[in-house]
């Protein structure tokens, strides 16, 4: 069974129902699922698992959020990711979605095993963004 590490942060709810989506996919998956704030989280969590998901809403000029996510992220080494499968997802309000293409980068220049091009919904996510987190989830934990 592997291990899939979800972490994420959440002002409106709208990432954090995007990452509860992705958790039912990889669980109905048989993947052992945590799921955790990223307040909550640690760079040992990461190390500990087989598959990742990070989620964040775009702040500001179109970057991660900038309290607790982004410096979460920054903390990372590439033997913390390295060739881990790693699902990206988020919100936002306005922009074209700069932030996720920025994050995406960032994370294979780490090493990552990014799957796609991350997922994002506009404000509150569809139908739609919740199935394709769901699948990102299944994915995860093949």
């Amino acid at each position: 069974m592997k291990k899939i590490v979800i972490i994420y942060w959440s002002g409106t709810g709208n990432t954090e129902t995007m990452a509860n989506s992705v958790a039912k996919g990889a669980g109905e998956n048989g993947g052992e699922v945590v799921i955790k704030p990223v307040d909550a989280a640690s760079a040992d969590l990461v190390k500990g698992a087989d598959a990742l998901a990070f989620g964040s809403p775009a702040m500001g000029a179109e970057v991660l959020e900038e309290g607790e996510m982004e410096p979460f992220i920054a903390s990372l080494h590439a033997a913390d990711v390295q060739g881990k499968k790693l699902g990206l997802f988020g919100s936002y309000d306005w922009g074209d979605g700069q932030w996720m293409r920025d994050w995406v980068e960032r994370m294979k220049k780490l090493g990552a095993s990014v799957d796609g091009d991350g997922i994002i919904a506009q404000l509150e996510p569809n139908e739609e963004a919740l199935t394709l987190c769901y699948e990102l989830g299944k994915r995860l934990a093949e």
